[in-house]
């Protein structure tokens, strides 16, 4: 998961789906249909080839991309997130948009590769030099051209885009002002500006070219530009310029539109792309995607904006991840008598932290589908319980609810057969539509843990053992062998309520010697928070340790290093 990370998008979400904005009139009157692929699966299907999501279809490579993109949102907040020992600030906990987690969602049960070191495809697909783009598909063409080239700019030695103002108004609508600026990208006013960021440069050494990266040869070796616009933009002799300063530049232009004296393909609403002088041809499927999706996928993209203010809320410390309002009375302690009501030899238990298991007097039960496990591990986080709506938005994100009831009964169905072949304990009760792990008959890891930091919190007292009987009861993270998008929130949660005890313990202890102890513990948790990093190299720096210090910092950079490694990300991200 650490490796799944480019530095560098925002936490902001899209919660909302408004209608296709209007498209803007800018230096002249574009003309364009503008189809989607019908929604003929009803599900964010993976295939071989590509993952089809409500709003567009992804090419594999880019998908793999967003998930990265995705998982370094929660890398970053990681890293990012300041322990607190009495109001913590999960203000940046909020679930990613909607076609990012259905894109997660597709691919959590797929084999998954690295993204490749740069996404070539558009420069394969088209023409060298550039291409125009008519027919239904050429805005969400226009718009999945966008996102794969800023996912691609993501990697090293790989794109860099440069649009011009109106016709990234056409493409994003009222968020193109905003996230536009945002985004790693080269907004251009005018035709002439994009060539004259296209023309060679011989500068003064030393001196940096517009739109090359540091560490870049002049010669742009490795380093491909791609341009786009309408053909509104400009007047036919500008265009024509462009199209010749992109080809000596080896940068790909795509005008959506004519292109004059040149080629122009046409974009079905399903993507794929025919040269009229061919048509027999088969031509290339390129990312698709409506205003929405767009938006939802370029918004974890985007750097991020002003984090939110966090009020002073009054709650109390050290709150349950999931419920608040969790009743510790109910909850089933481990030092407790066993509060089964049948033979005292079944005993379930349901263990969340680490990989998720349901055992029967310690023996596993095979849980078949990943929709049931999904289920109980849910409900664990949620203990006062989740109607059927919460459920199905969860496990199948972006798809629509009246399908998928059947997917949660069948769900539900097999997974209390899996149950009574081993035990006659009624495990879920269903009570007006909401569901819920009984807790007379089932304890869970999860509820001890929030039970033992609950106490610990409460009095800070008896240092040692309070903190040891902590990590005895957090293995592991929370479900860390599943990538389901809708634990994330959840699984961040929990892991800042270790080490914010772990960051109130430390604070509160008198020898020096023991509070560093409990700080590299916290590391131990949480390798990546750079908070903790800070607090143990001003601990190792008072007791006179400065080599350690500075080993210490040297190590959570690389650590950070190889996150952004493992993907081929540039190291300026």
């Amino acid at each position: 998961m650490a490796g799944a990370a480019v530095f560098g998008v925002a936490t902001n979400t899209v919660t909302t789906t408004p209608p296709e904005p209007p498209q803007p009139v800018a230096t002249g009157t574009a003309t364009f249909h503008d189809e989607t692929a019908p929604d003929d699966h009803r599900d964010q299907a993976v295939r071989e080839d590509g993952v089809t999501v409500t709003g567009g279809w992804l090419p594999r490579d880019v998908a793999e991309q967003v998930t990265a993109a995705a998982a370094l949102v929660w890398l970053r907040r990681r890293r990012d997130y300041q322990p607190h020992p009495t109001h913590p600030d999960d203000t940046d906990l909020t679930p990613l948009p909607p076609t990012v987690t259905a894109v997660q969602a597709a691919l959590a049960d797929t084999p998954s590769t690295p993204p490749s070191n740069e996404s070539a495809a558009p420069f394969e697909a088209l023409p060298a030099g550039g291409v125009g783009l008519t027919g239904p598909g050429t805005l969400p063409v226009g718009r999945g051209l966008l996102v794969t080239a800023i996912l691609a700019g993501q990697r090293r030695s790989s794109t860099s885009l440069i649009v011009t103002k109106a016709t990234l108004a056409i493409l994003l609508g009222p968020a193109a002002e905003t996230l536009g600026q945002r985004l790693p990208l080269t907004i251009v006013d005018t035709v002439d500006e994009a060539a004259q960021l296209l023309q060679p440069a011989n500068p003064v050494a030393g001196e940096a070219i517009p739109g090359q990266r540091p560490g870049e040869t002049s010669s742009g070796h490795g380093h491909r530009k791609m341009v786009l616009l309408n053909d509104h933009d400009g007047s036919e002799q500008q265009l024509k310029h462009l199209a010749e300063t992109g080809t000596a530049a080896a940068a790909l232009v795509v005008v959506l539109g004519e292109q004059p004296d040149g080629p122009s393909w046409h974009a079905d609403s399903t993507g794929y792309l025919r040269d009229p002088h061919h048509p027999d041809m088969p031509g290339p499927r390129l990312c698709i995607l409506d205003w929405t999706a767009t938006t939802d996928l370029l918004t974890v993209i985007a750097s991020p904006g002003p984090a939110p203010a966090h009020p002073d809320s009054g709650r109390p410390p050290l709150p349950y991840a999931g419920s608040p309002e969790l009743p510790l009375s109910r909850q089933v302690a481990r030092h407790e008598p066993t509060r089964l009501s049948t033979a005292s030899r079944q005993r379930l238990h349901l263990r969340v932290l680490g990989d998720p298991q349901l055992l029967i007097d310690g023996e596993p039960l095979t849980i078949r589908r990943s929709a049931s496990l999904q289920v109980l591990v849910y409900l664990a986080i949620h203990p006062s319980g989740a109607d059927t709506a919460q459920l199905t938005d969860a496990i199948w994100p972006g798809l629509p609810r009246h399908s998928l009831t059947g997917r949660l009964y069948t769900a539900l169905s097999d997974l209390r057969s899996t149950i009574r072949t081993a035990s006659d304990l009624p495990v879920i009760d269903h009570s007006d539509d909401r569901y819920r792990l009984n807790p007379a008959h089932i304890d869970v890891d999860l509820w001890q843990l929030h039970t033992t930091i609950h106490q610990t919190a409460a009095t800070l007292a008896h240092t040692t053992a309070a903190w040891q009987a902590v990590l005895d009861a957090y293995p592991a993270d929370l479900a860390t062998t599943r990538t389901w998008p809708w634990l994330d929130p959840h699984r961040e949660a929990t892991r800042r309520r270790v080490i914010d005890l772990c960051a109130a313990l430390a604070a509160k202890e008198s020898d020096p010697h023991r509070a560093l102890q409990l700080l590299q513990d916290g590391i131990g948790v949480d390798p990546y928070n750079t908070d903790l990093h800070r607090l143990a190299d001003g601990a190792l720096t008072d007791l006179g340790c400065t080599q350690a210090a500075a080993k210490l910092q040297h190590r959570h950079q690389q650590t950070l290093r190889r996150a952004r490694s493992a993907y081929r990300l540039r190291e300026d991200q």
